[in-house]
């Protein structure tokens, strides 16, 4: 037994090297390509700069300007998520269990999903003023329908015996949707707040781009203006880096949860 866990260990270690790895590799030739294409001068630097020029440039930014816009962002993108997630979660778990209900909300939280972004910006401005606030509103609509509906097909795909036999142990109401439900969907709410939040992110750029605020959308728009690639660049690769991150996490977290309902099941 002991030899034959050893070998699966063995096993899985080149897959878990080329899962670490074959990004990596991945981005190096594209960086790569790209320095070469823009060095050889066939695209201007003012539509295409190298990633080294990017890079220095990064460097004189990340001090201090990048960092106070980029901070803004991601606490309305967090907020926005929070937001639409604390929406979401229950108005699932309604669809999950009444049909009433998901036939009743079916067509308008498909509507939701339809209306574009740039299009509720003006409204949010007109309603709710400027600031943070349209923002977080808009970031929320963006996740919304993403997260309800990873919420629902998983809940939809638990299985009915592990649910059977909770219910003969005793599980009811608040306690099986707390000890039962929700630990056995977890892995499909961890992968729709992953989702979200990359969306969110967009929503706060989009939402500060239109409707003004210190912001990465704001820094955006401004280098646009004055026709800045390397900076709009370095910010790209920041906002790059900002979902990157939030998605390793909850990708991570996502695992774990699987491993552990694995080990449990």
């Amino acid at each position: 037994m002991t030899a034959t866990l050893t070998r699966a260990a063995r096993d899985r270690r080149p897959r878990t090297l080329l899962r670490a790895f074959a990004p990596v590799l991945l981005g190096a030739v594209a960086l790569a390509l790209w320095e070469s294409v823009a060095r050889s001068g066939a695209v201007p630097a003012l539509f295409l700069p190298a990633p080294s020029e990017v890079a220095v440039r990064l460097s004189e930014d990340a001090g201090g300007l990048l960092w106070s816009y980029t901070w803004p962002t991601a606490l309305r993108a967090v907020a926005g998520c929070l937001a639409g997630a604390a929406l979401a979660l229950p108005l699932g778990y309604l669809v999950y269990r009444s049909r009433t209900a998901a036939v009743a909300l079916g067509p308008y939280i498909a509507a939701s999903q339809a209306l574009p972004a740039v299009a509720l910006a003006p409204l949010l401005v007109l309603w709710l003023n400027r600031g943070s606030l349209p923002i977080v509103v808009l970031c929320a609509l963006m996740v919304f329908f993403p997260i309800l509906m990873t919420w629902v097909l998983g809940l939809r795909g638990l299985d009915p015996d592990v649910l059977d036999a909770a219910r003969l142990d005793g599980a009811s109401g608040a306690a099986f949707l707390l000890r039962v439900e929700i630990p056995l969907a977890l892995p499909a709410l961890l992968t729709g707040l992953r989702t979200g939040f990359t969306l969110s992110i967009t929503g706060a750029v989009v939402g500060e781009f239109v409707m003004g605020g210190r912001g990465l959308g704001s820094l955006i728009a401004a280098r646009s203006r004055s026709g800045d690639t390397e900076g709009l660049f370095t910010v790209l690769v920041v906002l790059c880096l900002l979902a990157t991150a939030v998605y390793i996490v909850l990708g991570a977290a996502e695992r774990r949860s699987r491993h552990y309902l694995g080990e449990n099941s």
